[in-house]
């Protein structure tokens, strides 16, 4: 016991909605989970007390913050109680395998440019370099392309699916947010947009998959994360892996990176 607690690890994934969070045993891919968790931001503020009471101190931390400084302010006063010196990835012109082509690297969401390092990893796991999509399905959707040197060439940004639905719930009359189904040629309102919204979504990824082929001259790895993400899958007709642990992946790609340096 007393070598996971000196070497386990807290990944720490703040969003536009929830905080995910997990506890490894060691800080390098592939570690064992010890403990995971999610909340949403509102109650961050019961995490020492509610989910992480029963925790050992983690001996690291790394986190990514999309939330703003107020949200990472509170997360740190509930890090506290473990003395535990907390860590940010800013996102910078290379790190974790991935060169970053933002125009102003620093610009880059850290969730964006975290992901793309988890990715990198995957891709590199896997033997031959190749290209990667990186696709996030959150309350914002990002498809990024990554080719084969880990560069990262560029990135799509476009509404999630309930943004989407609010905005036309708010600027057309009698719009109600839908519980429909994705079916080729919808035949009422609720199918309509709950299509409408699922196929601007896959319709992007689709889009940058075809634009990265070709840059490429070959097919990408397609690797999409996010809460919304087993919703789009379906409706995708490029293959593609889910994995939910991607920025996880990402981070304990990142420390492991450091801690060899």
């Amino acid at each position: 016991a007393d070598t996971l607690r000196v070497m386990s690890f807290l990944a720490i994934d703040i969003g536009n909605t929830r905080l995910k969070w997990a506890c490894y045993a060691s800080p390098q891919p592939g570690a064992v989970v010890l403990a995971q968790g999610a909340v949403f931001l509102e109650n961050i503020d019961a995490l020492a007390e509610g989910e992480w009471k029963g925790l050992s101190a983690p001996h690291s931390m790394l986190g990514c913050n999309v939330a703003g400084d107020a949200v990472r302010r509170r997360v740190e006063e509930q890090l506290e109680v473990w003395e535990l010196e907390p860590r940010w990835v800013v996102s910078g012109a290379r790190g974790g395998g991935v060169h970053n082509g933002y125009d102003h690297p620093s610009r880059l969401g850290t969730d964006r440019f975290v992901a793309q390092i988890g990715a990198r990893h995957h891709v590199l796991q896997r033997g031959l370099p190749r290209a990667c999509l990186v696709v996030m399905v959150g309350t914002a959707v990002t498809v990024d392309a990554l080719d084969a040197e880990g560069r990262f060439l560029g990135g799509l940004i476009l509404p999630g699916h309930g943004i989407m639905l609010n905005a036309l719930q708010s600027g057309t009359a009698g719009l109600r947010v839908p519980t429909g189904e994705v079916v080729e040629f919808p035949t009422n309102t609720s199918d309509g947009l709950t299509s409408g919204g699922t196929y601007a979504i896959t319709g992007a990824i689709e889009r940058m998959h075809r634009h990265l082929s070709m840059r490429a001259g070959a097919e990408p790895l397609t690797l999409m994360t996010g809460g919304a993400g087993w919703k789009v899958g379906p409706a995708l007709t490029i293959a593609h892996e889910l994995i939910d642990s991607l920025i996880f992946d990402g981070l304990l790609a990142l420390q492991s990176h450091r801690l060899a340096l």
